[in-house]
């Protein structure tokens, strides 16, 4: 039963713990670790309490084994991720090009922000959760997670404006 309930959240869910661990672990190669996640979701669903959503749970248990990985690798460089992104409009190369250097720049600034920055920037802007989830996968109270956002996102403009590029 438990195996079952597990395989439709994988089913629903595994790519955007994917996505996730993408940003987290500042690389592309991170498969295992999503295998992981859900393996350990069958180890430990008796203590899933349904306090959360299934999604808030398992990404919360992506958070905790990608900060244990980084531990194992001693590294969190954040600079070798550059995510590939679907174009549906004609642009030409150069365009193209700017476009592609602009975000891996965004995504090396994220990654000079501070580790609570880093964390809220990436579940509340990239991944788009709730205040909520976000404040039950990172443990901190709802206030918190508004405040720390909005900073964030101040340190990253600032960040932005001192490199001269556009989005």
């Amino acid at each position: 039963m438990e195996e079952e309930i597990i395989t439709d959240w994988f089913d629903a869910y595994a790519d955007d713990i994917y996505k996730f661990l993408v940003y987290y672990m500042s690389t592309p190669d991170v498969e295992d670790l999503v295998q992981e996640v859900f393996i350990k979701a069958i180890d430990r669903y008796d203590s899933f309490k349904g306090d959360s959503s299934p999604k808030t749970w398992l990404i919360s248990i992506a958070r905790n084994l990608a900060i244990d990985e980084a531990r194992k690798r001693k590294r969190q460089d954040w600079r070798k991720l550059i995510k590939t992104y679907d174009y549906k409009t004609e642009i030409s190369p150069e365009e193209q090009q700017l476009t592609n250097e602009n975000k891996q720049q965004l995504h090396q600034d994220i990654s000079k922000l501070k580790q609570d920055y880093r964390d809220v920037v990436i579940l509340r802007g990239i991944e788009e959760l709730t205040v909520a989830q976000t404040a039950s996968i990172l443990q901190w109270p709802d206030t918190k997670v508004r405040v720390t956002f909005h900073r964030a996102l101040a340190a990253l403009k600032r960040k932005v404006k001192e490199a001269d590029y556009e989005l």
